[in-house]
């Protein structure tokens, strides 16, 4: 399904863009506490775009992410860590337009108008997730492996074992949760969308 009305999915893609904004600016909106955990729930944006308006756009939003990620470690970091590894474009940006990427490539692949399509959707937001995870936490090891005591202070021995238990903790909680509540959130919004579109 395509949406032909240009005006109207510029607007569409200026409230997840706007959203985005928000998140990353808001204290709390962007991420959620769960235990000792900081749940970054962001990526489930991104996917909705790429779900709602297709690969390019689900890159743009995650670029969006991405940029002011980038552009935060500057001048308004939101951790020592971000100060070291968010510097970096492709750190920052980099995994975040994959999301969009990722997420667009296999709903669009698995998505048969007139068919059942939640476990699609749930199962496009837990891959997306996972590949922001994996990504992010790769290339912060292949560049800044070397400053693993300044950063974490931990020894670089150490700094795989490390990266692999986050993977494995906030990494899959992220995972799970934007499997769990994309469905949730996207089945209306596709619903409106088709009413949008040509099949």
């Amino acid at each position: 399904m395509i949406i032909r009305n240009k005006t109207y999915k510029m607007n569409i893609l200026s409230v997840f863009i706007a959203i985005i904004i928000v998140q990353t600016s808001i204290p709390g909106l962007g991420n959620i506490p769960i235990g000792p955990l900081s749940v970054t729930i962001i990526p489930i944006t991104v996917v909705l775009a790429a779900i709602v308006l297709g690969t390019k756009d689900g890159a743009i939003v995650g670029g969006v992410w991405g940029l002011i990620t980038f552009v935060r470690a500057f001048w308004w970091p939101t951790s020592p860590l971000a100060i070291y590894v968010f510097t970096n474009p492709l750190v920052s940006i980099l995994p975040r337009i994959l999301v969009g990427l990722v997420a667009g490539l296999i709903f669009t692949r698995l998505y048969k108008p007139n068919k059942p399509y939640r476990m699609y959707m749930s199962i496009t937001g837990f891959v997306s997730s996972i590949v922001n995870t994996v990504v992010l936490l790769g290339l912060v090891y292949v560049f800044y492996r070397g400053d693993a005591f300044n950063i974490y202070h931990i020894n670089v021995d150490q700094l795989l074992p490390y990266l692999l238990f986050v993977a494995l903790t906030n990494g899959l909680v992220e995972a799970f949760l934007s499997g769990a509540l994309v469905p949730v959130i996207g089945s209306p919004l596709l619903k409106v969308r088709k009413k949008s579109t040509d099949d």
